[in-house]
């Protein structure tokens, strides 16, 4: 019998002769003679893109083409041992790898960046190309006029993977040949993990699986069910609701999904307005003696005058913040908190009493109330709500910060040092390439040197999106990006003819990770999991795996045995396997492991805690700040704050204070664009990938939702096309009219691709054709909720 129970046409024949015999018929048809003798064959894979959960697949291959996706079979619906379901997109997957957007064979540009423009060239030609690039712009401008750009298309691979990009072949490749210039931070999160270390040291949470000790848990801009809908996660969070009973809470300016379907309460409230919020709820807390006071003497600096870092001005504690004794002179009160954030005041007073007087009480922020303008300043406000209430370093409780979860520590590959010491935020390549050496380290963030030394000149952008879809101010981007003269090559190598690829120079065609073998990890709650993933069919078309492009390439720049050390990838994987078994004694050998596909571990212990051991003992355990205790007063940031170059309206400040910005219904130009716009993450796309996945797309349309009040004041119904617009494009989109977003803000899923007309219109719907390029302070990072918009009917 072959698999699935197929048995062979020569059996069938023999049973048809047999079954006559007794006066029964059999017909066989030459379909089903044909089905019969087809190859079939069921291989582990996985869906390696970036949501967070790395979901296994099980692809079932006949005659060399994947007919069917399945998911985890493997486990039981017992906590801790869960079969790990994939989401619609994972299981869509055929529609990525069949797509006709599929890039087929090398290609170099015969336009105008950005035309898509290209002709066919040979594998030849691409590497000898890219290598004397390389060459000539070494020779010229040095190693740090090279950059990796960011880029999640394939994340969780351990050799073909493009994030972190310090991690993937090409930083491999280009640390053998001299370096490049590094990045830090994600466009996802640069705030959050910039912010929280100045107050914790770190950003770690507790595990989510310890939410079965919380009686209250508060999701603060946290949309769990859509950015984590797949794997274990949908199940945990059912999980959480009925294992610990405790009341959810969801804060944020949309009833999402997570609304729907856990919340007991649904706080809305406008957009960038968390500190303020934070402020009013302090207020009441300070007031009515509702603070862990015995908590914030011990393990706190900077809650009240009396512990305060010597040599700071009075006034400066976070309760005189609060309380109006300093520099504003404005009490933060429930009613000044409501004016702002347009949460009742009623509804502030009962929040604060019933946030401080549940114990424990477990607050997970999302990431997005720090993509905002000053968004480092919400991220490290809310981590106030904890450490107020002395939820932290406890079961059940947390630190402000996402949750946490248990993992297996796979060994990475190896992908050496990087020589080149500069490295610039995440989202200031466009700078970068424009005014490189002008970049100083106070008033761009520029790391690990003063100022840069050279402009980019080289970019490669492996698997990644953000040349132009991911990255805010499409229209000022795409005109950076058209002049070949300011950065001289741009290398992209992926899937499918994407948004940015249309930007490349040269542009090879990869093969996705069911065409060749890997490993992944990933797991959420108390069980973790490591998949090998089987190449399920041949590469297609022309397509080459990054292992080889970039062994190609190191040949050309003299450096291939520096690059493989003598190894093919699947001697690399044999390396990674052999090295996690040394950390993990029960980890299968090489052969094992890609045979049985999966390996899950369940926790076995009770779920993390962040800064437990500090809780316990915060002398023999101090954090890694410069005090060693929790710093609501930062002196660190007070220092920037005072001596770092920023715009008007852009702080670094000691406090997590509240400050109004641009682009909020306090700027001037809320009279032209009286629109506060979002744009949250969607259950169609992870980022822009499977954004061109037709059965994703029908799923789950791309529209704009604005409240119904917005709506008909500008006489929209339910699917009219609308226009989006503001100074710096113009999108149109059908209008989903819905009371789940409230009045004065609306919602453009981020992701889509981004498809100018001839008139720049973007039909595609891309909320970045209306996003600001205009970096966070600290973080240097991306501010993409805050934008003000107008909506009108097309």
């Amino acid at each position: 019998m072959t698999r699935r129970g197929f048995l062979k046409s020569s059996t069938l024949v023999g049973i048809t002769a047999a079954l006559a015999a007794t006066g029964v018929k059999l017909r066989l048809t030459p379909a089903r003679i044909a089905r019969a003798d087809s190859e079939e064959k069921i291989v582990w894979q996985a869906c390696l893109v970036n949501c967070g959960c790395r979901c296994p697949l099980r692809v079932t291959v006949r005659d060399g083409k994947i007919v069917r996706v399945q998911t985890d079979n493997t486990g039981t619906e017992e906590f801790g041992n869960f079969q790990v379901r994939a989401c619609l997109r994972g299981r869509s997957v055929r529609k990525r790898i069949y797509n006709e957007d599929r890039l087929q064979y090398p290609m170099k540009r015969v336009g105008v960046r950005g035309e898509g423009k290209f002709e066919r060239i040979t594998w030849e030609e691409a590497f000898d190309t890219i290598a004397n690039s390389l060459k000539h712009v070494k020779e010229t401008y040095g190693n740090e006029a090279i950059y990796i750009n960011y880029a999640t298309g394939t994340l969780g691979g351990s050799v073909a993977k493009s994030w972190p990009p310090a991690s993937s072949p090409i930083a491999r490749l280009m640390n053998c040949y001299g370096g490049y210039l590094n990045h830090y931070g994600t466009y996802s999160t640069a705030q959050i993990s910039t912010a929280l270390p100045y107050t914790y040291g770190s950003g770690a949470g507790n595990a989510l699986d310890d939410t079965v000790n919380s009686k209250l848990i508060v999701f603060w801009g946290n949309n769990p069910v859509e950015t984590r809908q797949s794997g274990i996660n949908g199940i945990y969070y059912k999980e959480i609701k009925q294992r610990s009973g405790a009341k959810i809470i969801i804060i944020d300016p949309r009833l999402s999904d997570s609304c729907a379907a856990l919340t007991d309460e649904w706080v809305p409230l406008r957009p960038g307005t968390d500190a303020a919020l934070v402020s009013g709820l302090a207020y009441v807390m300070i007031e009515e003696n509702l603070v862990d006071q015995e908590f914030l003497d011990k393990y706190c600096v900077g809650y009240d005058e009396e512990h305060m870092p010597p040599g700071i001005p009075a006034n400066n504690s976070y309760k005189s913040y609060i309380l109006g004794l300093g520099a504003d002179k404005t009490p933060k009160t429930p009613e000044w908190a409501s004016s702002i954030t347009g949460v009742p005041k009623e509804t502030i007073v009962r929040l604060a009493r019933e946030m401080a007087l549940t114990k424990p009480c477990a607050v997970f922020q999302g990431w997005g109330p720090q993509r905002q303008a000053n968004g480092e300043q919400n991220c490290r406000a809310i981590a106030m709500i904890p450490i107020l209430t002395g939820n932290v370093g406890i079961a059940g409780g947390n630190t402000g910060a996402r949750e946490g979860a248990f993992s297996i520590p796979v060994v990475a590959w190896p992908t050496l040092t990087n020589p080149v010491k500069a490295s610039i935020s995440v989202f200031m390549w466009p700078d970068a390439i424009a005014r490189g050496k002008e970049m100083t380290a106070t008033r761009d963030g520029v790391r690990g040197v003063e100022k840069l030394s050279q402009n980019i000149k080289f970019i490669w952008n492996y698997a990644g999106n953000c040349l132009i879809n991911q990255h805010s101010a499409h229209g000022e981007t795409a005109e950076l990006l058209k002049d070949d003269t300011a950065c001289e090559m741009i290398v992209v190598i992926d899937n499918h003819m994407t948004s940015s690829a249309k930007f490349a120079d040269i542009l090879l065609p990869d093969t996705s990770n069911f065409e060749q073998d890997d490993i992944t990890s990933g797991g959420a709650g108390a069980q973790a999991y490591a998949i090998f993933c089987s190449k399920a069919i041949e590469p297609m078309y022309e397509c080459r795996t990054i292992y080889d492009m970039c062994t190609e390439i190191a040949r050309r720049l003299g450096i291939e045995q520096e690059f493989t050390e003598g190894k093919t990838q699947e001697e690399w994987l044999r390396y990674i396997v052999d090295e996690t078994r040394k950390k993990i004694a029960d980890f299968p050998d090489f052969e094992t492991f890609k045979q049985q596909g999966i390996y899950k571990v369940k926790n076995p212990g009770a779920g993390g805690i962040a800064l437990r051991t500090f809780r316990e003992d915060p002398v023999a355990n101090p954090l890694t700040t410069p005090t060693g205790k929790i710093e609501i007063f930062s002196e660190r940031l007070y220092t920037m704050g005072l001596t770092w170059e920023l715009p008007k309206g852009d702080v670094i400040t000691g406090l997590p204070e509240y400050t109004p910005t641009w682009e909020m219904p306090t700027d001037p130009l809320h009279e032209k664009y009286p629109l506060q716009m979002i744009s949250p993450h969607y259950k169609q796309r992870t980022h822009s990938t499977y954004g061109n996945d037709e059965w994703t797309i029908e799923a789950a349309p791309q529209n704009v939702w604005i409240n119904p009040l917005d709506a008909q004041a500008r006489g929209v119904k339910q699917g009219d096309l609308v226009r989006i617009l503001n100074d710096r494009g113009v999108v149109e989109l059908p209008a989903k009219v819905t009371p789940r977003i409230i009045p004065g803000v609306v919602a453009i899923p981020q992701g889509a691709w981004y498809e100018p007309d001839s008139a720049g219109v973007d039909t595609g719907g891309s909320a970045n054709t209306l996003t600001a390029y205009r970096p966070s302070p600290l973080a240097k990072g991306n501010p993409q909720h805050t934008n003000l918009v107008q909506v009108e009917k097309a």
